[in-house]
């Protein structure tokens, strides 16, 4: 257990900033989730719109330091590679 006032305010600062990260993430994963259900179900519109919207949130998660800017990139390829085989199937 903290004694001191420091170490005491540092354990309140990290259990909020847990939880912050903890919202972008789940955030993150149903931005996801939307956007595979899209691909899988939707329009290559709808598809479209939701890639965009996925890709903004995983650039901002990466910019806030949850996740790794290589694994947003990462990400952001295989979610294009998605969308581009969708794209292709409809053509």
């Amino acid at each position: 257990m903290a004694h001191s006032l420091s170490s005491k305010k540092r354990i309140r600062q990290n259990a909020r900033r847990a939880a912050r990260n903890r919202w972008r993430m789940r955030t993150l994963r149903g931005a996801l989730k939307t956007f595979n259900d899209t691909v899988a179900h939707g329009s290559v519109e709808d598809a479209t719109k939701a890639f965009l919207e996925c890709q903004s949130i995983i650039d901002r998660t990466a910019q806030r330091g949850v996740i790794h800017k290589n694994q947003a990139s990462r990400r952001k390829s295989r979610l294009s590679a998605r969308l581009k085989a969708k794209k292709a199937a409809k053509a």
